[in-house]
Formats: structure tokens, C-alpha cells, sequence
């Protein structure tokens, strides 16, 4: 189960997400788990691997907002990193920031 205290040893910057949800602990606790099962996560990789650089921008930056927002650095760090690419429409390996990303939200997910 996600708690502050997992989320703090995580990396996330609670305070920040905390204050964002009001300091409403309960509330942003709820917010981390929707985050976390956005389908966009699923679906990052196939848009990816199909080249859609639109359709995958669109995709890793609206992650970038609910991931920043709640402050789980060691995720959003490579989301924006991936977001940044797309928008220049860099055409790159993305597996490694995709791996990442994947790799972060499921220790996350395991708490």
C-alpha cells in the first residue's frame, strides 16, 4: 500500500503534491493511484514503437501534468525528458526512457 512515508523514501516531493491537494493526505493518496493507472502508461509504448510522434506527445505530456503535478520526481524526470524529444520531434530510440518510466511506476506500484 502507497503512504507518505513510501512515497517520501520513493523520491516524490510530498510536500509539493501535498500542498496541490490542499495538504489533504487522504486526497492525495487517491491522487497518486489514479495517476498511477492512467492507460496512458499502457498505451506509450505502442504509440511509440508505431512512430505516431504526434499521438505519443500527446500521450507523455498529459502523464508530464498529472505526474508533475503530484510530484513523483523519479518518474516525471524521464517523462519530461521524453515529452521534450517529442515536441521537438526527435526521431530516437525512446526503450530507454521508456523502460524507465515503466521501471519507476512499477516500484511505485509495488509499495
Amino acid at each position: 500500500m502507497i503512504t507518505i512515508q513510501a512515497l517520501r523514501d520513493f523520491g516524490a516531493d510530498v510536500d509539493a503534491g501535498l500542498a496541490r491537494c490542499l495538504n489533504k493526505e487522504d486526497f492525495y493518496l487517491k491522487m497518486v493511484n489514479l495517476g498511477l493507472a492512467d492507460e496512458r502508461f499502457e498505451s506509450l509504448k505502442g504509440i511509440l514503437k508505431s512512430k505516431d510522434y504526434d499521438a505519443a506527445f500527446e500521450a507523455v505530456h498529459a502523464l508530464k501534468g498529472v505526474i508533475a503535478n503530484l510530484a513523483l520526481t523519479p518518474i516525471s524526470e524521464p517523462i519530461e525528458k521524453m515529452t521534450e524529444l517529442l515536441r521537438a520531434r526527435t526521431d530516437t530510440d525512446y526503450s530507454d526512457l521508456c523502460k524507465e518510466i515503466t521501471d519507476q511506476r512499477n516500484k511505485l506500484l509495488s509499495l
